[in-house]
């Protein structure tokens, strides 16, 4: 197929329209229920105070905001792929935003900011401490007039128009998760998994809880011995999806693989998707694994062993657990089976001492090229 050939067939599997909304009409929308913010990622946004500030600033100002992206469902609900924290700001500064749980979000009081100092301790309103009791018999106190923004930026924020490009529902599913890993790439703070998690979400949130569930699997956790910084970008999270894709997957689909990140994005999208997907029989792999590491190497599971020192040293290697955990995930049975269990401690030190391991283990090899030596090597090196 040629070049224009390709582009006429991707272009044909995305139909899109444009908008330009104000502020007012997308919080009714929000009201109404019928655009869709997840408010499952405010976990992985995170914009200061400051930066929420800034926005409704330039709101104020007239400075134009970037396009919010939205994809039409089957229901007609729009699902924001892009331009969620922009929206999030918005609503919580109007005081309508929802937390994950379903309760009200604290309105967002404002900053000073370089242009116009005065919106520092800015509010959209006051509620009253009973709402029976009418305005004009509970007036506000002066200091409290003077934490308004006042009407007329009221109207100013809720006539500013938003340009909202659609991606309709005659479009392909995938191309939804496509434009939003690629918009939220960019300049966001998001780590790979972050952004994985919120794909995972927009396509099933029941299977992202059950990875979740996992993630939180006590022997797991004793075992990777991650740092704060790791689990807060969730790479424990992003453990569970490399366990569950890579533990299955089969020499052709890694071979010439050119990005793991991208791949294991598919593959757990696809396993979102799939009705018939055995949720029950992978968990229990899943948690036999752990187990079975957690009861005989633990902490060391993953670390390098120092033949010198005759002792295990440094953090967690993820060489070792494509190798350890997901070897033995692939070999699960055979371990019931056996009459006696494999000495997996002395298996993680002589792991270091093998050249067939350690020579595709070296700086410079990306992660797409080593998965395509460790998986094969750690389904023959983790046999009983």
């Amino acid at each position: 197929m040629s070049l224009n050939e390709e582009i006429s067939a991707k272009r044909a599997t995305i139909h899109s329209d444009s908008y330009a909304m104000s502020i007012g009409e997308l919080a009714g929308m929000y009201k109404e229920e019928e655009i869709d913010i997840h408010p499952e990622f405010q976990r992985f946004y995170r914009w200061t105070s400051l930066q929420k500030t800034r926005l409704i600033e330039s709101l104020l100002l007239g400075i134009p905001i970037p396009s919010i992206f939205v994809s039409q469902r089957g229901d007609g609900v729009w699902d924001v792929i892009d331009g969620l924290q922009r929206l999030s700001t918005i609503f919580e500064f109007m005081g309508i935003l929802k937390l994950e749980d379903g309760s009200d979000a604290a309105p967002l009081v404002l900053e000073k900011t370089k242009y116009l100092p005065s919106l520092g301790g800015k509010v959209w309103e006051i509620k009253q401490a009973d709402d029976d009791i009418a305005e004009a018999e509970f007036p506000l106190s002066k200091a409290d007039t003077d934490k308004l923004i006042g009407r007329e930026n009221q109207l100013i924020i809720k006539r500013s128009k938003l340009d909202v490009q659609i991606i309709l529902r005659e479009s392909d599913e995938n191309s939804k998760y496509e434009l939003f890993q690629r918009l939220n790439t960019g300049g966001s703070q998001l780590s790979d998994q972050e952004l994985r998690n919120c794909v995972l979400i927009m396509e099933n949130r029941e299977f992202f809880k059950w990875i979740l569930e996992l993630s939180g699997d006590e022997n797991f956790n004793s075992c990777i011995s991650l740092t704060d910084r790791s689990l807060d970008e969730q790479y424990n999270v992003e453990l569970v999806v490399r366990f569950l894709v890579l533990k299955n997957v089969t020499d052709e689909e890694t071979k010439g693989l050119h990005d793991l990140g991208d791949f294991l994005t598919s593959k757990i999208t696809d396993m979102a998707k799939d009705t018939g997907y055995d949720r029950i029989g992978n968990e229990k792999i899943f948690r036999d694994t752990f187990s079975i590491l957690a009861s005989t190497t633990g902490e060391d599971s993953f670390r390098r062993f120092i033949p010198g020192k005759k002792k295990f040293s440094g953090g967690f290697l993820i060489s070792a657990f494509e190798v350890m955990a997901i070897g033995l995930g692939y070999n699960i049975s055979d371990y019931h089976s056996s009459a006696t269990m494999p000495d997996l401690s002395k298996k993680a030190q002589t792991l270091w001492a093998d050249p067939a391991f350690t020579k595709r283990i070296g700086r410079g090899i990306s992660g797409a090229r080593r998965v395509q030596d460790t998986i094969p090597f750690g389904r023959k090196f983790m046999k009983p």
